[in-house]
């Protein structure tokens, strides 16, 4: 079984007095999904859109909202972001080390697709258990910056990270995070 490759802008980059339109945008010049960066100014030290916007949004749009939480406690903003309209949910294995087994559940009883992702300096292997376990995740996102800022530069030795993954699990869908904006189109 393959994958399918996607494209999925971080809507970080919009502006927000648009987000709207912006998003329909996106998904005209070929987005499949709009990745969606939620910071709660505590794992990172930016604060950005919860689950009022993604709400909004949600009445604009059919597109796959992608949210990245770049939060300290995922497990509360499993029910607001499903009662928003999030499809997926991805939250940063340094954050859940002792819950994500309920944290998988909870996001999939709520009808959202569980990812999960890790910074430049986490250790691939801190995955595994999450891949592999009884009620996995079914999505991997490597860092290929640090969390919390658009616009860093990208660093290409995370796509070993992204090499091992593919060879271990040649089914998974791996999300590679770049945070620099590019303009498509005018």
């Amino acid at each position: 079984m393959g994958v399918t490759p996607k494209i999925a802008p971080s809507m970080l980059s919009s502006d927000f007095a648009n987000l709207a339109s912006e998003a329909q945008r996106m998904l005209h010049f070929g987005a499949d999904w709009l990745h969606m960066d939620i910071m709660d100014g505590h794992f990172v030290p930016n604060l950005t859109i919860g689950a009022p916007v993604i709400e909004s949004l949600r009445k604009h749009t059919k597109g796959y909202l992608d949210c990245h939480l770049m939060v300290t406690n995922p497990l509360d903003y499993v029910e607001p972001l499903a009662k928003a309209g999030a499809s997926g949910f991805t939250f940063h294995v340094e954050t859940s080390k002792d819950n994500w087994e309920e944290l998988i559940q909870r996001i999939k009883s709520h009808g959202m697709t569980p990812g999960v992702a890790l910074k430049p300096g986490t250790p691939i292997e801190e995955v595994y258990p999450l891949v592999e376990a009884g009620n996995p995740v079914e999505m991997v996102l490597v860092m290929t910056v640090e969390p919390g800022f658009g616009g860093q530069k990208f660093m290409p030795e995370m796509m070993d990270k992204v090499r091992i993954l593919r060879k271990k699990y040649p089914s998974l869908d791996i999300e590679v995070l770049i945070k620099k904006f590019i303009q498509i189109g005018s």
